[in-house]
């Protein structure tokens, strides 16, 4: 048994057995930390042995870690708290199905992650963490903090969850709207986390296509929400352009070169049905609503050039009243520079390089708004500087190349 296949099924699985542990125990905290112990038990014993069920050999191992931590918490409490921990240890009584549970259980767990005990901008982060099972660093990526910051905000919301009861159970479904933005919020992150371009393209295209199917899940049980209504149709028009979005060599294709005939109509068609159901208003439904709207501009320009540059610039103004967002704002300027000229980009852009300093887009936005205004000696000055800031992968890559087209 390969590092390989044990690193396929992390991706596959870890969000399943993880909601599944939660679910049974309550106890968010000691599943996260059984689950991991299982998988490092797994690196040093499939080598030798390798199961014929890696998914079951993983929770069966992962429930005896738990149910051991549990009866080690036991002993640990005084003598009138141990029937509580005893019952929460024990397996639970049958219970009444929730929506979803035939299809994907995770998606009750996503309601019981935003408990509202935690702080606004932990709860998704939470659920992002213990249900979907997104990396630490790349939750870290979507806040726009340092991953150690992260790592202590989700270790003190599972010490939160701990301290508001034995164990913490998934809501009646009557509490479910009251936490339905939090559950928006953490699904297009945890899209947003596996859309961008990067390395491993089969990978990433199959993970977002889990996250739509838990959004489409999650809109359909609840055809109601309008935040759900327009979540899944912003991912649905996302998802539509897979199959134009990665060349043969696993390298992005960038938009406006993408061959929409590629594009699946189909989903389009549906995602738009759901779109223009929902009327303007406000609050993160209408964040959601207005990044629908742009991405269905796209969709439905026939080539790059037939696209309304001047309704996706005005989408992006009323966004950015709403969310004061620096990277709102640097996708304004682009839309501002198609629809009325590189000196508008320009001047849309000149705020953004304070709020976001060193970021490697704004100096890539830079440089094409330059290179549209004739303006090739800054335009390489801002690639480079581009270059300099830039991660590993695709998007380096692009700029490296985009570098030697003007050298």
């Amino acid at each position: 048994m390969t590092g390989d296949v044990l690193g396929q099924v992390h991706r596959d699985e870890w969000g399943r057995l993880l909601g599944r542990l939660i679910r049974t125990s309550g106890r968010p905290d000691l599943a996260e930390d059984a689950l991991a112990e299982a998988f490092a038990q797994a690196a040093a014993q499939w080598p030798t042995d390798p199961p014929a069920n890696p998914a079951g050999w993983l929770a069966a191992t992962a429930q005896r870690r738990l149910v051991d931590a549990q009866r080690s918490e036991i002993r640990r409490r005084a003598p009138q708290f141990r029937s509580a921990v005893v019952a929460a240890a024990a397996p639970p009584p049958d219970r009444p199905s929730l929506p979803g549970d035939d299809v994907d259980d995770r998606l009750a767990l996503l309601f019981m992650a935003t408990h509202p005990a935690l702080a606004d901008e932990v709860r998704p982060a939470l659920a992002l963490r213990f249900v979907l099972g997104v990396p630490t660093e790349s939750i870290a990526t979507l806040f726009l903090v340092p991953t150690a910051t992260m790592a202590a905000r989700l270790t003190r919301a599972k010490r939160r969850l701990a301290d508001v009861g034995a164990a913490v159970r998934v809501p009646d479904v009557a509490a479910w709207p009251d936490r339905v933005d939090d559950v928006a919020r953490a699904l297009y992150l945890a899209f947003t986390a596996v859309y961008v371009p990067g390395d491993d393209a089969a990978r990433r295209l199959a993970e977002s296509a889990e996250v739509v199917r838990l959004a489409v899940l999650a809109a359909d049980l609840m055809p109601s929400s309008d935040v759900l209504q327009a979540l899944a149709a912003l991912v649905q028009l996302h998802h539509a352009r897979r199959d134009a979005r990665f060349a043969d060599d696993d390298v992005p294709v960038l938009l406006a070169q993408q061959d929409r005939t590629r594009w699946r109509a189909d989903e389009t068609a549906t995602a738009l049905r759901r779109l223009t159901a929902l009327a303007p208003t406000d609050g993160y439904v209408e964040e959601l609503r207005l990044q629908a709207l742009i991405a269905a501009f796209h969709n439905t320009a026939v080539t790059a050039g037939d696209t309304e540059w001047a309704g996706i610039a005005r989408a992006y103004r009323r966004l950015e009243a709403l969310t004061g967002s620096p990277i709102v704002r640097l996708n304004r300027a682009v839309a501002e520079g198609e629809a009325h000229g590189a000196m508008a980009g320009l001047a849309v852009l000149r705020a953004v390089g304070e709020r976001l300093p060193g970021h490697h887009r704004v100096e890539l936005v830079r440089a094409e708004l330059l290179l549209r205004d004739g303006r090739d000696d800054e335009a390489r000055l801002a690639l480079t500087a581009a270059l300099a800031a830039a991660p590993n992968g695709p998007e380096r890559r692009h700029i490296a190349a985009r570098l030697r087209e003007l050298t």
